[in-house]
């Protein structure tokens, strides 16, 4: 049951163009997914799992134990532990060390996430462009259908503009003049 009180049959049907697309388009991503999954390297799997296992509470509960436990026994405070760094400097070092490690992992996890972005945005950017294309592609088409028919409206004058095509290397050119003069 959905919250609205339905089972969710009643929504749509196997035959509903709308759902056999979403269904489409729901599947092309998850095979997308899947294929850019097998395609990672051993070297991103392993620098996944160290820094998924750097970001949880139990490398943190880990360190509070093993930190905890290396100052108390070079504090003394374990009678029959011997003094192994009375300046900490192992600890220092070792601390160092992680911490390198442990960066060049986040900022390997972080290229990859940064490449996965660039892709949606680039996916983002083609929907958009496909999407500006064919809606003045429509407007081209309701215009004309209303000269036509001679069909008048106060939005005539907007649709002319509107249903002029720009192309995408224009916007970029004009972004960069624009930016251009801003920082300026």
């Amino acid at each position: 049951m959905t919250p609205g009180g339905t089972t969710g049959k009643e929504c749509s049907t196997p035959s509903d163009p709308g759902m056999l697309r979403l269904d489409r388009n729901i599947n092309a991503i998850l095979k997308q997914r899947e294929e850019d999954e097998r395609n990672r390297t051993v070297q991103d799997k392993i620098a996944e799992r160290i820094t998924n296992f750097a970001g949880s509470m139990t490398f943190i509960y880990l360190h509070v134990l093993i930190f905890g436990s290396w100052i108390a026994a070079n504090l003394g405070l374990f009678p029959n532990v011997p003094i192994f760094d009375p300046t900490f400097a192992i600890l220092a070092m070792v601390a160092s060390v992680e911490a390198i490690f442990i960066s060049t992992f986040v900022l390997i996890s972080q290229n990859r996430m940064a490449a996965n972005d660039d892709k949606r945005a680039d996916l983002n950017l083609q929907i958009s462009l496909l999407a500006e294309q064919e809606a003045t592609q429509l407007l081209t088409l309701v215009s004309a259908i209303a000269d036509r028919l001679q069909v008048k409206t106060p939005a005539d004058e907007d649709v002319g503009d509107l249903a002029t095509e720009i192309s995408p290397e224009e916007v970029l050119r004009r972004l960069e003049k624009q930016g251009g003069h801003s920082k300026e």
